[in-house]
């Protein structure tokens, strides 16, 4: 077993409180094999639960801003949390550890899955089943947004403007429909715009 690294410089901490932490490295894979092997329909709020809410590595507020920075960047936004969190505590070997965990067995199991099923898979009645988990990802995906919602309070941008910002970005999705990549250009942009506003005067006051 790895000795349990320092507490990760660098992120806010409750005052007196220690944050807990992955004991190992496999501590860290397994709870990321776990996470992954619960995300029927949708990963990211199994991972809100299980970070967050049962593991306690993360605060509300550090889901939320790894999750934005995970969302900026290429490839999928919960490989990029793993990795970012895997970084945090132990370094690059973090990395690689949490992102075999997240990859590792769902990907034997859909291998599995496509080579052993796959006239099963097309039929109808598995199409259909399969739609309708895309209304429990939406549900999932819209309770977590809520859950998250009392974040807006410490962020620097404030709550009425953070409300404003999360209805730009889903009036742009859903009725004007534009891409990912020029909402987060857009809409990112003007809301990193209003946090080194808030931050600049709150340095200055």
């Amino acid at each position: 077993m790895d000795a349990a690294p320092p507490s990760p410089a660098g992120g806010p901490t409750d005052a007196g409180v220690a944050r807990a932490q992955p004991e190992s490295l496999s501590h860290l894979f397994w709870a990321f094999t776990w996470l992954a092997l619960q995300g029927f329909g949708g990963v990211l709020a199994v991972a809100q639960r299980e970070l967050v809410e049962r593991l306690g590595w993360m605060t509300r507020e550090e889901f939320v801003e790894t999750l934005a920075v995970a969302q900026v960047l290429p490839g999928p936004n919960i490989v990029n949390i793993s990795l970012m969190i895997g970084d945090r505590f132990f370094g690059l070997r973090g990395a690689m550890v949490a992102l075999a965990g997240m990859m590792a067995f769902p990907a034997v199991i859909v291998l599995a899955l496509a080579a052993l099923s796959t006239t099963w898979l097309a039929s109808p009645r598995m199409t259909g089943a399969l739609r309708g988990m895309g209304a429990v990802s939406a549900g999932l995906i819209l309770a977590t947004g809520f859950k998250l919602l009392p974040s807006l309070r410490k962020n620097p941008v404030g709550v009425g403007p953070g409300l404003a910002l999360a209805a730009l970005v889903f009036g742009a999705t859903v009725w004007l429909k534009l891409p990912l990549f020029w909402i987060v250009l857009s809409v990112g942009g003007l809301g990193m715009a209003l946090a080194a506003v808030a931050l600049k005067r709150s340095r200055t006051a």
